[in-house]
This record gives C-alpha cells, sequence and structure tokens, in this order.
C-alpha cells in the first residue's frame, strides 16, 4: 500500500485550474499575485494542497520535532477573498509593514484580501519579501 501523501504538499493540478476559482474582478488580481509573487520569488508557480499556488519550498521543524514542507510563498485565490500565507505571527512581528497595506484582514498566518482595490502594492511587496528572507533562513 502506497504511503498518505501529506496535505501540504506540491501536486501536477494546473495552475489555471486553482486561478480560475477566482471570478468577476478578482480573476484578473489573481493573476496580479501570481506575476508578483513569482518576480519576488523568482521560483515558478505550483500547486499545493489542491488549491494554494505556492513559489519554491522549504522544509521546518518545531521544537516538538513534527515538522513538514510548505512553499516559501503562497497564496490561494477565491471567489470572495485572496489569502497570502505569511510567517506566523507575521501581523505582531511586522506591524509597520502590515499597517501600510491598506484594507485587510489577518489571522496568525494568513492575510486576507477582498479585493486588491486599495491595497498598496509596494507594503504588500516589502511584506512578501520579509517573508521570502525569513523562509530562505530556515533550514532546508
Amino acid at each position: 500500500m502506497a504511503a498518505k501523501q501529506p496535505a501540504m504538499s506540491p501536486s501536477d493540478l494546473p495552475v489555471e485550474e486553482v486561478l480560475d476559482r477566482a471570478t468577476g474582478p478578482r480573476r484578473a488580481e489573481a493573476d496580479e499575485l501570481l506575476a508578483i509573487l513569482g518576480e519576488i520569488s523568482g521560483e515558478q508557480p505550483v500547486v499545493w494542497a489542491g488549491r494554494i499556488i505556492g513559489f519554491g519550498e522549504f522544509e521546518y521543524r518545531y521544537e516538538s520535532g513534527r515538522g513538514g514542507r510548505s512553499p516559501r510563498l503562497a497564496f490561494a485565490p477565491g471567489p470572495t477573498k485572496h489569502t497570502i500565507y505569511l510567517p506566523e505571527n507575521f501581523s505582531e512581528r511586522w506591524p509597520d509593514l502590515v499597517a501600510g497595506l491598506g484594507k485587510h484582514r489577518a489571522s496568525k498566518v494568513c492575510l486576507y484580501l477582498t479585493r486588491l482595490t486599495g491595497v498598496d502594492r509596494s507594503a504588500l511587496r516589502a511584506l512578501l519579501e520579509r517573508a521570502l528572507a525569513e523562509t530562505r533562513s530556515q533550514a532546508g
């Protein structure tokens, strides 16, 4: 019996299929996010977990010994919002960058953007660059 793939692993699902989950004006925004993350990372997009578009990858390990693989930069386009995945507690650790973004919501590891309208692209790029630098400094 084949070993079960971890939920967070790369797949061969076409990137376009995931981008198409964003509808209306969000679809063009998904293309813009694809271009921004690709430019910053220098990596080709790969679909992770069937719904997340990731760029590059790294291995992480918690103090407990548990670990896994994750994209260095990633986002998930959707019909109601774009979700950008960032390092843990990014909004608490980088309040200067988050404050300049414009309209958004944040959780422990996710930045939620209903629309890119009103989002400061230079602040978004700075946040993504900081996230990439952090994942590159981690083992893997």
